[in-house]
Protein backbone atom coordinates (compact mmCIF):
# COMPACT_ATOMS: atom_id res chain seq x y z
CA UNK A 1 0.00 0.00 0.00
CA UNK A 2 1.09 3.56 -0.70
CA UNK A 3 -0.16 6.64 1.13
CA UNK A 4 -0.34 9.70 -1.15
CA UNK A 5 -1.14 12.93 0.68
CA UNK A 6 -1.97 16.38 -0.65
CA UNK A 7 -1.52 19.07 2.00
CA UNK A 8 -3.82 22.07 2.26
CA UNK A 9 -6.50 23.71 4.36
CA UNK A 10 -10.10 22.44 4.49
CA UNK A 11 -13.07 24.65 3.69
CA UNK A 12 -14.39 26.51 0.67
CA UNK A 13 -12.70 29.73 1.78
CA UNK A 14 -9.37 28.06 0.91
CA UNK A 15 -10.39 26.66 -2.50
CA UNK A 16 -7.82 27.54 -5.18
CA UNK A 17 -5.54 29.28 -2.70
CA UNK A 18 -1.83 28.84 -3.25
CA UNK A 19 -1.39 26.91 0.00
CA UNK A 20 -3.88 24.33 -1.33
CA UNK A 21 -1.78 23.28 -4.33
CA UNK A 22 -1.36 19.87 -2.65
CA UNK A 23 -5.14 19.49 -2.32
CA UNK A 24 -5.54 20.47 -5.97
CA UNK A 25 -2.95 17.89 -7.04
CA UNK A 26 -4.48 15.00 -5.07
CA UNK A 27 -7.93 15.88 -6.46
CA UNK A 28 -6.54 15.89 -10.01
CA UNK A 29 -4.86 12.52 -9.37
CA UNK A 30 -8.07 10.99 -7.95
CA UNK A 31 -10.11 12.34 -10.87
CA UNK A 32 -7.59 10.99 -13.40
CA UNK A 33 -8.01 7.51 -11.94
CA UNK A 34 -11.80 7.62 -11.63
CA UNK A 35 -11.78 7.57 -7.84
CA UNK A 36 -14.14 10.49 -7.25
CA UNK A 37 -17.28 8.40 -7.76
CA UNK A 38 -20.13 9.00 -5.34
CA UNK A 39 -19.70 7.12 -2.09
CA UNK A 40 -15.96 6.45 -2.41
CA UNK A 41 -14.82 9.45 -0.37
CA UNK A 42 -14.61 8.64 3.32
CA UNK A 43 -13.68 10.46 6.50
CA UNK A 44 -10.93 8.63 8.40
CA UNK A 45 -7.71 9.56 10.22
CA UNK A 46 -8.88 13.21 10.55
CA UNK A 47 -8.81 13.33 6.75
CA UNK A 48 -10.79 12.87 3.56
CA UNK A 49 -9.56 9.59 2.03
CA UNK A 50 -10.16 7.52 -1.09
CA UNK A 51 -8.62 4.14 -1.76
CA UNK A 52 -8.01 2.38 -5.05
CA UNK A 53 -5.54 0.50 -7.19
CA UNK A 54 -3.32 2.71 -9.34
CA UNK A 55 -0.47 1.38 -11.51
CA UNK A 56 -1.07 -2.05 -9.95
CA UNK A 57 -0.45 -0.60 -6.48
CA UNK A 58 -3.02 -0.32 -3.71
CA UNK A 59 -3.16 3.36 -2.74
CA UNK A 60 -4.81 5.54 -0.16
CA UNK A 61 -5.21 9.16 -1.26
CA UNK A 62 -5.54 11.65 1.58
CA UNK A 63 -6.40 15.28 2.27
CA UNK A 64 -5.84 16.00 5.98
CA UNK A 65 -8.72 18.00 7.46
CA UNK A 66 -6.56 19.22 10.34
CA UNK A 67 -5.37 22.39 8.58
CA UNK A 68 -1.93 22.65 7.05
CA UNK A 69 0.16 23.16 10.16
CA UNK A 70 -1.28 20.06 11.89
CA UNK A 71 -1.15 17.66 8.93
CA UNK A 72 1.20 15.27 10.69
CA UNK A 73 -1.54 13.86 12.91
CA UNK A 74 -3.54 12.47 9.97
CA UNK A 75 -0.44 11.14 8.22
CA UNK A 76 0.85 9.41 11.37
CA UNK A 77 -2.54 7.78 12.06
CA UNK A 78 -2.72 6.33 8.53
CA UNK A 79 0.89 5.10 8.60
CA UNK A 80 0.28 3.38 11.94
CA UNK A 81 -3.05 1.85 10.92
CA UNK A 82 -1.67 0.33 7.71
CA UNK A 83 1.79 -0.36 9.21
CA UNK A 84 3.46 1.57 6.39
CA UNK A 85 7.06 2.67 6.15
CA UNK A 86 7.78 6.29 5.25
CA UNK A 87 9.18 5.09 1.90
CA UNK A 88 5.55 4.20 1.04
CA UNK A 89 4.44 7.77 1.75
CA UNK A 90 4.41 10.67 -0.72
CA UNK A 91 3.48 14.21 0.31
CA UNK A 92 2.42 16.90 -2.21
CA UNK A 93 2.81 20.49 -1.09
CA UNK A 94 3.08 24.09 -2.33
CA UNK A 95 6.50 25.74 -2.60
CA UNK A 96 7.14 29.50 -2.80
CA UNK A 97 10.77 28.84 -3.84
CA UNK A 98 9.68 27.28 -7.15
CA UNK A 99 8.20 29.19 -10.08
CA UNK A 100 4.50 28.58 -10.64
CA UNK A 101 4.11 25.70 -13.05
CA UNK A 102 7.20 23.79 -11.88
CA UNK A 103 7.38 20.67 -9.77
CA UNK A 104 10.24 19.11 -7.84
CA UNK A 105 10.26 15.54 -6.54
CA UNK A 106 12.67 14.45 -3.80
CA UNK A 107 13.20 11.13 -2.03
CA UNK A 108 13.78 12.84 1.33
CA UNK A 109 14.83 16.15 2.80
CA UNK A 110 14.08 18.96 5.16
CA UNK A 111 10.83 20.84 5.60
CA UNK A 112 12.46 23.82 3.89
CA UNK A 113 10.49 26.29 6.00
CA UNK A 114 7.12 24.73 5.13
CA UNK A 115 5.06 24.33 8.31
CA UNK A 116 2.93 21.50 6.91
CA UNK A 117 6.01 19.45 6.02
CA UNK A 118 7.58 20.33 9.37
CA UNK A 119 4.54 18.93 11.17
CA UNK A 120 4.61 15.75 9.08
CA UNK A 121 8.32 15.33 9.87
CA UNK A 122 7.64 15.86 13.57
CA UNK A 123 4.82 13.31 13.53
CA UNK A 124 6.66 10.60 11.57
CA UNK A 125 10.00 11.29 13.26
CA UNK A 126 11.95 11.72 10.05
CA UNK A 127 12.33 13.58 6.77
CA UNK A 128 12.93 10.27 4.98
CA UNK A 129 9.83 10.23 2.79
CA UNK A 130 9.23 11.34 -0.80
CA UNK A 131 7.75 14.77 -1.34
CA UNK A 132 6.55 16.51 -4.46
CA UNK A 133 6.74 20.29 -4.32
CA UNK A 134 4.49 22.37 -6.57
CA UNK A 135 5.72 25.86 -7.39
CA UNK A 136 3.47 28.79 -6.50
CA UNK A 137 5.97 31.63 -7.19
CA UNK A 138 7.81 33.84 -4.73
CA UNK A 139 5.77 36.18 -2.57
CA UNK A 140 7.20 39.46 -3.82
CA UNK A 141 6.23 42.27 -1.47
CA UNK A 142 3.28 40.47 0.10
CA UNK A 143 4.03 38.80 3.46
CA UNK A 144 4.31 35.05 2.90
CA UNK A 145 1.51 34.16 5.32
CA UNK A 146 -0.87 36.39 3.34
CA UNK A 147 0.45 35.34 -0.07
CA UNK A 148 -0.06 31.60 0.40
CA UNK A 149 -3.64 32.11 1.58
CA UNK A 150 -4.56 34.19 -1.48
CA UNK A 151 -6.13 32.60 -4.53
CA UNK A 152 -4.02 31.94 -7.61
CA UNK A 153 -4.19 34.66 -10.25
CA UNK A 154 -5.74 33.64 -13.60
CA UNK A 155 -2.25 33.61 -15.14
CA UNK A 156 -0.94 31.37 -12.34
CA UNK A 157 -3.87 28.97 -12.78
CA UNK A 158 -2.94 28.69 -16.46
CA UNK A 159 0.64 27.85 -15.44
CA UNK A 160 -0.49 25.51 -12.68
CA UNK A 161 -2.74 23.34 -14.85
CA UNK A 162 0.05 21.49 -16.71
CA UNK A 163 2.07 21.29 -13.48
CA UNK A 164 -0.77 19.36 -11.84
CA UNK A 165 -0.77 16.95 -14.79
CA UNK A 166 3.01 16.59 -14.46
CA UNK A 167 2.60 15.93 -10.75
CA UNK A 168 0.13 13.14 -11.55
CA UNK A 169 2.53 11.68 -14.13
CA UNK A 170 5.37 11.81 -11.59
CA UNK A 171 3.30 9.98 -8.97
CA UNK A 172 2.38 7.28 -11.47
CA UNK A 173 6.07 6.89 -12.35
CA UNK A 174 6.95 6.67 -8.63
CA UNK A 175 4.34 3.95 -8.12
CA UNK A 176 5.38 1.94 -11.18
CA UNK A 177 9.15 2.49 -11.34
CA UNK A 178 10.32 3.96 -8.04
CA UNK A 179 11.49 7.30 -6.75
CA UNK A 180 14.83 7.45 -8.60
CA UNK A 181 13.24 6.99 -12.02
CA UNK A 182 10.49 9.48 -11.19
CA UNK A 183 13.00 12.10 -10.04
CA UNK A 184 15.22 11.68 -13.10
CA UNK A 185 12.26 11.93 -15.44
CA UNK A 186 10.20 14.70 -13.82
CA UNK A 187 12.81 16.99 -12.26
CA UNK A 188 14.26 17.81 -15.69
CA UNK A 189 13.97 21.54 -16.21
CA UNK A 190 12.53 22.12 -12.74
CA UNK A 191 15.72 23.32 -11.07
CA UNK A 192 16.19 27.01 -10.56
CA UNK A 193 19.41 28.49 -11.95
Amino acid sequence: MHLIVGLGNPGTQYDKTRHNAGFMAIERFARRHGLLDAGRLKSKFHAAVIDGVICDAKCLLMQPMTFMNRSGQAVREALDFYKLDTSELLIMVDDVALPCGRIRLRAAGSAGGHNGLADVQRAVGSGDYPRLRIGIDATGRVPQVDYVLQRFTPQQLTQLDPALDNACDAIECWLAQGIDKAMSQYNVGTEQG
